[in-house]
């Protein structure tokens, strides 16, 4: 490797170029371990939502059942008013 007489290397520049890699290298690396932390977060959290949807479901009333009957008792009322007299 020959180096130009014009530019000559300085090993101060050098060092300076690699610190600054090493700095932006530390950053790239604390931000992915930052994601990697909020993603796991987000997974268990996630979990946790389905967990709750999941026996919320399970708890719910059966609306549609207990309408049907409600309007089947108020038949069977209007009916035996319209006709029990």
């Amino acid at each position: 490797m020959t180096i130009d007489p014009e530019h000559p290397v300085v090993h101060g520049e050098l060092a300076e170029l690699r610190r600054r890699l090493d700095v932006a290298y530390a950053r790239v690396e604390g931000g992915l371990a930052l994601l990697r932390h909020r993603t796991e977060e987000t997974a268990k959290e996630l979990d946790e939502l389905n967990t709750r949807v999941s026996g919320l479901e399970h708890a719910r009333w059966p609306l549609p059942a207990i309408t049907a009957l409600t309007a089947l008792g108020a038949l069977v009322v209007a009916l035996w008013q319209a006709f029990g007299r």
